[in-house]
């Protein structure tokens, strides 16, 4: 994992008015810039390119006006090149939360995190309402000792406002050598001020598949906390173990899984045939995945428990196994994640990863658009007393509890 510098970070610094001032109008006029190109360049809506592209040489004129306006009418001189950077990283986090602007040295720093160590403090992050949002935490780690949840904010790492800090920069700073610590500032619901805390990095593991058994045994829980391929071979060969009449509960509730196909293959184990995602894009080819026979598992009663914190790859198995009317998804509302990125290097030696592609569920509905929805709404309740956040399940479970309830009425 490539250590982020931040006595030399790569992120440009000016007054905090500037910044906001910079990032509104960049925004703005970026986005009326990038989707004239846009509809121009691919000939969208049947407007004609030409067109189009005399309406973004308009924004180009009408930004080049802005710029020279800020240039000899704001109270200092800027920096012209640090205020284009702030409009890219502007124009891009304006897109989605996975598409980023990184300058050379970022970019620099981006290249090179493979051949380093990926030591972390145990959460993983996307972006919501422009900042860092945690997503999942790994259990027994630097952060679910913090009792950081899914749903925190983290409002800066390092002193650094998240709001003005990519997605791809957030999760470099958020990772480097074991033993270094992080400091950060976490908006909790219901508190008014942030939670300052400084976490140690360490080389954490996911733990394995938990497995039990509930109603006298008739039902089979399993929660893969990560989903990996590891994971899912290990959820397959425990459903290959079970018996003939157990039906399957399938927590899958903060877990994520960067690997998307992995998605596929959950879904795969309880699917015979039909249509269980497609990647749609622009310009990206059409792909559609579908069941293959020879993978699918059982056709138990199944139950499967999402929330806010399932992220990416099982998001993809929920909606499958809901729209093919496979079992019932238990709980909240996703976190809403599917998507595909290319990297696209720039001439001045930076770069921009750039979402190509989405996928949709088997009826058509883009996940990082509108997320999956469960079947039976059930509100997770939020814990505010740290000291009753360990409560074993399934007691105070209420999603737990409403999909045993469901499973229990199923004819095995």
């Amino acid at each position: 994992m490539a250590r982020f510098p931040l006595r030399a970070s790569p992120v440009v610094f000016v007054s905090r008015f500037f910044q906001r001032f910079v990032f509104v109008l960049s925004v703005g006029i970026f986005a009326a810039l990038g989707l004239g190109f846009a509809l121009g360049e691919f000939g969208i809506l049947g407007v004609h390119a030409g067109v189009e592209q005399d309406g973004a040489y308009r924004q180009m004129r009408v930004y080049a006006e802005v710029l020279k306006k800020i240039q000899t009418d704001y109270v200092t001189v800027p920096n012209i090149n640090q205020v284009t950077n702030g409009a890219l990283h502007g124009l891009l986090d304006s897109l989605d939360a996975d598409s980023s602007y990184l300058t050379p040295t970022e970019y620099k720093i981006f290249k090179e995190r493979p051949a380093t160590g990926s030591d972390q403090v145990g959460v993983f992050v996307s972006k919501r309402y422009g900042y860092a949002t945690v997503v999942s935490v790994v259990p027994g780690s630097p952060a679910d000792k913090a009792h950081l949840r899914d749903g925190d904010v983290i409002e800066s790492i390092a002193g650094h406002s998240t709001r003005e800090l990519s997605l791809a920069v957030i999760r470099l700073m958020l990772e480097g050598k074991a033993g270094t610590t992080i400091s950060m500032a976490v908006v909790r619901p219901f508190k008014a001020d942030p939670d300052k805390l400084t976490l140690t990095r360490t080389a954490s593991t996911m733990p394995p598949v938990v497995e039990q058994e509930y109603n006298n045994g008739t039902v089979l829980y399993l929660k893969p906390e990560e989903l990996t391929a590891v994971r899912v071979d290990d959820i397959a060969a425990k459903i290959k173990a079970a018996g003939k009449n157990q039906k399957i509960l399938l927590d899958l509730r903060d877990c994520y899984g960067s690997d998307i196909q992995q998605g596929v293959r959950l879904a795969n184990l309880f699917i015979k045939q039909g249509t269980l995602a497609m990647l749609v894009g622009q310009k990206h080819p059409l792909q559609t995945f579908t069941a293959d026979p020879a993978k699918f598992l059982t056709d138990a009663p199944l139950a499967v428990l999402v929330n806010r914190g399932t992220y990416g790859a099982p998001e993809i198995a929920a909606v499958a196994i809901e729209d093919l009317k496979r079992g019932d998804v238990v709980g909240e509302r996703t976190f809403g994640e599917g998507s595909v990125q290319k990297t696209i290097p720039l001439p001045d030696g930076a770069a921009i990863l750039l979402t190509v592609a989405k996928y949709e569920s088997p009826s058509g509905k883009k996940i990082q658009d509108e997320a999956v929805a469960p079947t039976v709404a059930v509100n997770q309740p939020i814990v505010l007393d740290e000291e009753t956040e360990q409560a074993p399940p399934p007691n105070g479970d209420e999603i737990l509890n409403k999909a045993l309830d469901l499973l229990k009425a199923k004819q095995g």
